[in-house]
């Protein structure tokens, strides 16, 4: 269960003018349709879409949140949101993959549009080509955020020494940079929980081949063990008490990272319906004469139904990523709203994957179907943070208070 992040409110400082970003979308129909084609190969031989991170990379999509003035797009977190829901009902594998390295050049961005420009040496790495990932989970620490197993060794520069597991880190095969946090016990009394950013080339890090799993395929998420991998001073960019902080660093994690995982899996719900309606139309009943499904009472319902759930979640991951864009006060309900979020964007899905594999009949029980493979990439939201419980208990201490 990870934790509830609940904190209090954080301050943030006083936001600078934003610099006018760019809108139009990003990832053509075309684009989207050649990285669709790609995605059954993919999932059935168990490797990384380097084709598809190929085109995102030509388009300029892993520079979405750099400033226009650094050479990027220039796209707000809304923006980013909107792309990741198509790019999520092409291929979700490819979009969960991509949705790491977002959602660490994302976070840089929240805070610069705070006022805060800790994060800027992301930004810049970004804009020159470098390749994000996330380091941070780890087997056994439901604490997730709020504590670490790894080790943070502090040096006489300021920079410091990582030892530890991570594990679902993914972009495996391609990450460049990867941010990561570990835990600084060298004053016992005032441990210390450091964030950072560590290079592929640094030495001490070996990335595992052990990526089997039912769905997310081509994420390759492998498992990476750090060995005293040394993070310059520069590259620090937060030293935070263990436990639930206020710093807006958490603020900008959770907003980016909660929004773009809902928006990868309303992707997957939206290619749902579309292939609920196909398949409606395609397959014809011998009870009903030879007529569609489309003509069948029962169908027609389940479709509906599913519809009705798809479009109730779109327009929500909009509004909060919005929200985020224009600095809105949502005071302490905004961890709720995330976390909330999340939690029905993932159980949404799920919802409207199984509505179109009734609708579709026993042809995608079969390996090799673009349903089969999405019920088995949906189930992949469950276990992203935060989980149904720790998004529980955070919405109840919002409306209700601490347990006493």
């Amino acid at each position: 269960m990870t934790p509830d992040p609940q904190l209090p409110a954080a301050t943030v400082p006083e936001p600078t003018p934003a610099a006018p970003r760019a809108a139009a979308p990003v990832l053509s129909a075309e684009l989207l349709a050649t990285i669709r084609s790609r995605a059954a190969g993919y999932d059935a031989t168990n490797t990384f879409p380097h084709e598809d991170l190929a085109d995102l990379v030509a388009v300029g999509y892993l520079r979405a949140f750099v400033p226009v003035s650094a050479g990027g797009l220039g796209l707000t977190l809304r923006d980013v949101a909107r792309e990741q829901v198509r790019l999520g009902a092409a291929a979700p594998a490819t979009a969960l993959a991509v949705n790491m390295h977002l959602v660490v050049t994302g976070l840089a961005q929240v805070l610069a549009d705070r006022g805060d420009h800790t994060l800027d040496h992301i930004t810049a790495e970004a804009a020159r080509g470098e390749v994000f990932a996330f380091g941070n989970s780890e087997a056994g620490n439901d604490l997730v955020m709020f504590d670490s197993r790894t080790r943070a060794e502090p040096q006489s520069d300021g920079g410091y020494r990582f030892t530890g597991t991570k594990i679902f880190t993914s972009l495996s095969p391609v990450w460049t940079r990867l941010a990561t946090f570990g835990r600084d016990d060298s004053d016992p009394d005032v441990p210390l929980l450091v964030h950072a950013v560590i290079r592929r080339d640094a030495g001490g890090i070996e990335v595992r081949d052990d990526w089997d799993t039912l769905g997310m395929r081509a994420t390759q998420s492998g498992t990476t063990v750090l060995d005293g991998v040394l993070a310059p001073r520069e590259a620090v960019h937060r030293t935070l008490p263990v436990g639930p902080s206020a710093d807006p660093f958490i603020f900008a994690l959770f907003a980016t990272f909660e929004i773009l995982l809902a928006a990868v899996y309303t992707g997957i719900g939206r290619r749902a319906v579309e292939l609920a309606v196909a398949s409606a139309h395609r397959r014809t009943s011998m009870k009903n004469e030879g007529r569609t499904y489309a003509q069948d009472p029962d169908i027609r319902w389940k479709i509906a139904a599913a519809a009705i759930a798809q479009d109730g979640i779109e327009p929500q991951v909009g509004a909060l990523a919005r929200d985020v864009d224009e600095l809105a006060d949502h005071g302490s309900l905004w961890f709720a709203k995330l976390v909330g979020l999340k939690v029905r964007a993932v159980e949404n899905a799920r919802f409207v994957v199984d509505q179109a594999l009734r609708v579709s009949g026993g042809s995608s029980y079969f390996t090799g179907g673009e349903l089969g493979r999405l019920y088995r990439d949906v189930l992949a939201g469950i276990f992203h943070p935060s989980d149904e419980e720790s998004a529980h208990a955070t919405v109840a201490r919002a409306h209700l208070g601490p347990l006493t």
